[in-house]
């Protein structure tokens, strides 16, 4: 019985992964962010916080390009959409500004770890709007193929990373 368990799993470990929707990949990298937030809330270590820091503005500028480069492109053609996703552009354009003065800034300024914070409730709102608001909307979009899009987001996903050096 134990041997059959195990052939199972050994199964399961060499099939690809099964390919994900764009809205499954998304809602992995915000859930990848709000943790990174929260970690950054609990350390006290000024080093740590400036590593947290630094990762979170790595994943939301990557996360912000596949979308703005792929989803919301597919998004606003598929449902003719003239709200929600410029809304979400214009939210992008204030979340670079605070993502360079969060890289740019000296974690020794109080105002730095003041940005993160704000940053932190900044995308928590946005988050909020995508996954409320967009993806349902996405979901039923009849001409929009979520599965192709999802594989074009996660290759653009790991070519940005791999540029960035964080691959």
């Amino acid at each position: 019985m134990a041997k059959a368990k195990a052939t199972k799993r050994k199964k399961a470990a060499k099939q690809p992964a099964r390919p994900r929707d764009a809205t499954a990949l998304l809602r992995e990298d915000h859930k990848l962010v709000s943790g990174l937030f929260e970690q950054f809330e609990s350390t006290r270590s000024g080093a740590k916080k400036q590593q947290l820091a630094a990762q979170i503005c790595n994943e939301l500028t990557v996360h912000a390009t596949i979308e703005e480069e792929i989803f919301y492109p597919a998004v606003e053609a598929a449902l003719k959409d003239d709200e929600l996703v410029p809304e979400a552009r214009v939210e992008h354009e204030t979340l670079k500004m605070l993502i360079a003065q969060v890289k740019d800034g000296n974690p020794d300024d109080p105002m730095w770890e003041a940005r993160v914070k704000v940053m932190s409730e900044y995308v928590k709102h946005h988050v909020k709007e995508e996954q409320n608001e967009m993806f349902p909307e996405a979901k039923s979009a009849k001409k929009l193929d979520l599965v192709a899009l999802g594989e074009q987001l996660m290759a653009r996903k790991e070519q940005l990373k791999a540029e960035l050096g964080l691959a």
